[in-house]
């Protein structure tokens, strides 16, 4: 599969233009009523489809963005503008704004703003990670050698660096005792190295940690002030993928990182902090957050949740990392209860990052998994008591997610593989499947209401999917090569959702069709755990920021239909 890649052209800039005009009043029309409109374009270009504008009201924390269409027209809809002073923004690659963009809305008129760019003077800022590995000359093995990096953090830092081979040694070196939850306003340190792939011969990892440098100082500006390479970039949106609106809320600090964000019944949105110890809630309407603390298990180990689900009755269950164990967050109650893995289980290795507690009404039991020992295991939340599977001998793959079916059976996905496997819930029976793709590396995914599993095949670009009552896969590649998809969902209308984890890219599949939509996020992440909220209309879908410390919410519009009945709102009484 080729990528599809797009060379830069060269822009030129102009400058804003404002003025107001009257609106009619809003009703159901073929086109609502805009807020703020105008068209985008670029002396190159003329009018510019594909174009991510961004307009966030003086001293919010709220973020609206549209995209333009094929004529370059953006448009926010009057009831997503409340009246005031707007700073925009906007996300093309290779383009900038001429000059800094600020809108005044009015209530019941329409502003229009249109925006003129110019060719941007820093396109390495622009660069998502699929985008910088598409760029860097070198064989695929010296890019797999740094793709890891890129789970968590931008490849720019790197490029950016002037580090030659024997200093970068000393460098990778050190990064490599950072956990992933480590970032550059909360460093941690890893406390003990992961025991299930096996021992690491010292003198092996040192020569990998030095080829690794050597290739790493070949893409940065430790040979003068200059890449010495291309940039490529990816196309923008067209079509489909420009009608969508998003919504990002700013979290309280800087230091949040929303691994992953949830919505329950009521609409309330629910998130955790990579690491942090703190459960968060966002109200949309208003934008408020509320935070609680999560008690330490180990006041000498890294801080952080990771996996974040709901049980049955919507209560939230974390797994804590290093803490070494589980905490169940009552909603009604707004108390916090933990489970800490026995001394026997909880050394300084221990990773306890997935939770599943989705059917523990059928037994009582729920499943986790420890990225420490590449093992799956099971609480019994009546007596305490963890039960510990091993599915492989070490080393063994990563188990990275464990996900039960309708009766509670366990269903785990082996990051490091190309297979998934089944625990059966009452003998404990071990059972294998190995996917079509070899090497496809099954990382994260949920479970339908028909015993389906939706995962993302991390390592061969797909998105997969796993019949459990009849055995059989099936896998569809991603459109843009490179985009590494996480996790999977399936919406209420049959509809898969997933993430680009290196391209800001969100994926919406018809598994019926084939076909994808691709929406570009308004500003670069990691994209991880999905969620698809199934009680608006169209479907929303959640996703959060851990660079930007935000949350974003993307609503896909039809604004060739009725406006106002294709507009997303939440459908009342919701079970």
């Amino acid at each position: 599969m080729q990528a599809r890649l797009a060379w830069l052209i060269p822009v030129a800039g102009a400058a804003l233009i404002l003025l107001q005009i009257p609106s009619k009043p809003l009703r159901a029309q073929a086109q609502q009523a805009a807020a703020l409109t105008g068209v985008v374009s670029s002396s190159e270009e003329g009018p510019m489809e594909g174009v991510v504008v961004r307009a966030k009201g003086s001293g919010g924390t709220v973020t609206i963005a549209v995209v333009t269409d094929r004529e370059g027209r953006y448009r926010f809809p009057q009831a997503r503008l409340e009246p005031g002073q707007y700073s925009l923004r906007i996300r093309a690659i290779g383009y900038d704004l001429e000059s800094d963009a600020t809108a005044s809305v009015v209530a019941e008129r329409t502003t229009m703003a249109d925006l003129k760019l110019r060719r941007t003077r820093d396109l390495a800022a622009q660069l998502t990670n699929t985008e910088w590995l598409a760029s860097f000359p070198g064989t695929d093995d010296q890019k797999a050698s740094i793709r890891g990096c890129a789970h968590c953090h931008s490849l720019e830092l790197m490029t950016r660096s002037r580090h030659d081979a024997d200093e970068f040694v000393a460098v990778v070196e050190r990064m490599s005792g950072y956990p992933p939850l480590a970032f550059p306003l909360m460093p941690q340190r890893t406390p003990s190295p992961r025991i299930g792939g096996g021992p690491v011969s010292t003198e092996r990892q040192r020569e990998a940690w030095r080829r690794q440098a050597e290739y790493l100082s070949t893409l940065n500006l430790s040979g003068g002030p200059e890449w010495r390479y291309t940039f490529k970039t990816l196309p923008r949106p067209k079509g489909d993928a420009t009608h969508v609106i998003y919504t990002e809320y700013d979290l309280p600090k800087r230091t949040r990182q929303p691994h992953d964000v949830i919505v329950d019944s009521a609409g309330t949105v629910w998130y955790n902090a990579f690491g942090e110890q703190l459960l968060g809630r966002l109200d949309p309407r208003t934008g408020k957050t509320t935070e609680y603390p999560i008690p330490l298990m180990k006041p000498s180990a890294p801080t952080g949740t990771l996996g974040m689900r709901f049980d049955e009755d919507e209560n939230i269950w974390l797994g804590m990392q290093f803490q070494g164990g589980i905490a169940k967050f009552d909603r009604k109650t707004e108390k916090l209860q933990t489970w800490s893995l026995p001394k026997e289980l909880n050394g300084d290795h221990v990773q306890i990052n997935q939770v599943s507690p989705n059917r523990h009404h059928v037994d009582g039991k729920v499943w986790l998994q420890d990225a420490g020992t590449y093992t799956v295991l099971r609480l019994d939340t009546a007596d305490g008591r963890f039960d510990v599977f091993e599915p492989y001998k070490i080393p063994r793959p990563n188990v990275y997610d464990v996900i039960p079916d309708s009766k509670n059976n366990g269903y785990f996905l082996p990051l490091g593989s190309d297979e998934i496997g089944r625990i059966d819930a009452k003998t404990g029976a071990i059972t294998m499947f190995k996917t079509p793709t070899r090497a496809s590396g099954p990382r994260r995914g949920m479970m339908d209401g028909q015993d389906r599993l939706w995962f993302g095949e991390n390592r061969a670009d797909q998105i997969a999917m796993f019949d459990t009552r009849t055995g059989r896969f099936q896998e569809w590649p991603v459109p843009t090569p490179g985009a590494w998809p996480y996790d999977a969902t399936v919406d209420r209308n049959g509809e898969v959702w997933s993430g680009g984890e290196y391209n800001d890219r969100i994926l919406r599949l018809d598994p019926k069709s084939g076909k994808f939509t691709e929406y570009l996020l308004p500003a670069h992440t990691n994209v991880r755990r999905v969620f698809v909220d199934n009680a608006t209309t169209p479907v929303t879908f959640w996703v959060g920021s851990n660079h930007a410390a935000s949350i974003v919410k993307v609503e896909p519009i039809d604004y060739g239909a009725n406006a106002s009945s294709t507009l997303p709102g939440r459908r009342p009484n919701v079970p």
